[in-house]
């Protein structure tokens, strides 16, 4: 015990880089071996093998050049409180066993409601990730619509969103069995209230729609206040994904952008993506939690007890275990304060401008649309699909950056996704500029 929690202490502080490394299944059998065995091969050298051989062959989330995909920066106050978090080992369910802690995670909860502004009835809870989040909060409003609709429409329940909306939309359709219907965007890439509204008209089996708070590829925000009222004059739940960009309603220069979101009925953020939480970490919340009470809750004869007066975070998603996954957040907020977090998200976005200004300036780049958050997408004219992947494996194998190619409008791209407040733009610039300069990709 004592070298797992001497190893957890010393990495809370240990530098990173961005190296992609990797390494095949049977190669990291040979180097390890069998490791669960009958007597065990000991504390020591598991932990050695962690360090030395494991921990190397996973890619650093928090490095400030890591800028793939939605990585993680983690202030060290939350990374130091997720251990806190295991070795008090809370049942996050209901309240009767997690009272101390579900509060402080709905202190969080409420400082993210008043972003919204939502109610002080608005409730939620802290569930493991985007895709459960959208799961849980598609379940509510599909229970929703039967319960005030009286009836499951012929032809099944349907959900509208855009066609850039994230993979998890089409996943959650799925499991729900409801289809997709796919709503086109504008030429800004926007899913809009009119386009909206002919949709709804067209199908009335829509009993949900969901709208992007930033979406993960490009970092746009959708058309949210047309979109919730065309929604809610065809009686549709509306459901605001905003699992990266939902971070940027606590940085005054972008809150503009998610206007009309007051009146949405569902929304969920991943803290784990930039809010500075360690994985995994997503809030959920609902404009009125009764409806996912209805939807969620479960009862048998060991449940019966519960104090449903309290807020039990089981009600409120596909889920009854659970470990206070919020309280990480919570430490890091109470410890820095809702300013320095406003301004670490601020300072995101400003590098994001930062970036996509040289970009727009630079002679051998393209920048394909103003950043609306933090995400920056461009191109590099006259390079294959082949010279992208060569550049962007290069400098990851290098550690120099992670920056891998995606499509954007039909074409292969680069995008960077500023989610970690000590990057420097400038040294990104010069990444780009130095990398970048030759036509054929090198």
């Amino acid at each position: 015990m004592s070298l797992a929690l001497e190893w957890a202490a010393a990495h809370a502080t240990v530098a990173t880089d961005p190296k992609t490394t990797a390494r095949s299944a049977s190669a990291l059998h040979e180097a390890v071996g069998a490791t669960i065995t009958g007597d065990g091969i000991g504390a020591a050298r598991a932990m050695e093998l962690f360090d030395e051989v494991l921990l190397p062959a996973t890619r650093s989330s928090e490095d400030p050049m890591n800028l793939a995909y939605i990585p993680a920066a983690p202030t060290r106050a939350a990374v130091a409180f997720d251990t806190v978090v295991s070795a008090a080992n809370v049942f996050g369910g209901i309240w009767e066993n997690g009272a101390g802690a579900i509060f402080a995670e709905n202190q969080v909860l409420r400082w993210l409601s008043d972003l919204l502004g939502w109610p002080e009835d608005s409730a939620g809870v802290f569930v493991s990730g985007g895709t459960t989040g959208n799961l849980s909060a598609l379940a509510t409003a599909r229970d929703h619509a039967l319960r005030t609709r009286g009836r499951r429409p012929e032809g099944g329940w349907a959900l509208a969103c855009a066609s850039t909306a994230h993979s998890s939309i089409s996943s959650a359709a799925r499991l729900l069995d409801m289809d997709v219907v796919t709503v086109a965007v504008d030429d800004r890439g926007h899913l809009t209230g009119p386009a909206l509204e002919q949709a709804l008209e067209a199908d009335p089996r829509i009993c949900a729609v969901v709208a992007s708070g930033g979406t993960t590829n490009a970092g746009i925000v959708d058309d949210l206040g047309p979109v919730v009222e065309a929604a809610h004059r065809h009686g549709a739940w509306v459901h605001v994904d905003g699992a990266y960009g939902g971070a940027a309603l606590a940085a005054p220069s972008a809150r503009g952008r998610f206007d009309g979101i007051e009146q949405a009925d569902s929304f969920i953020v991943d803290p784990h993506k930039w809010l500075f939480a360690p994985y995994d970490c997503c809030a959920l919340i609902y404009r009125d939690a009764r409806p996912a009470a209805a939807a969620h809750s479960q009862h048998a004869a060991y449940l019966d007890s519960i104090d449903r007066g309290e807020s039990n975070p089981a009600d409120l998603a596909a889920h009854l275990s659970r470990r206070t996954r919020g309280l990480p957040l919570w430490y890091s907020l109470a410890t820095h304060g809702t300013d320095a977090y406003a301004q670490a998200v601020e300072r995101c976005l400003d590098s994001a401008r930062t970036v996509a200004r040289a970009i727009q300036e630079s002679e051998h780049l393209e920048l394909l649309l103003e950043p609306e958050l933090s995400v920056v997408v461009f191109r590099r004219p006259g390079w294959t699909p082949a010279a992208y992947r060569r550049w962007s494996q290069r400098l990851a194998a290098e550690g120099t950056i992670l920056c891998v190619p995606t499509a954007f409008q039909g074409e292969v791209a680069l995008r960077l996704a500023f989610v970690n407040p000590s990057t420097d733009p400038q040294a990104v610039i010069e990444v780009l500029r130095s990398t970048m300069l030759e036509a054929d990709g090198a």
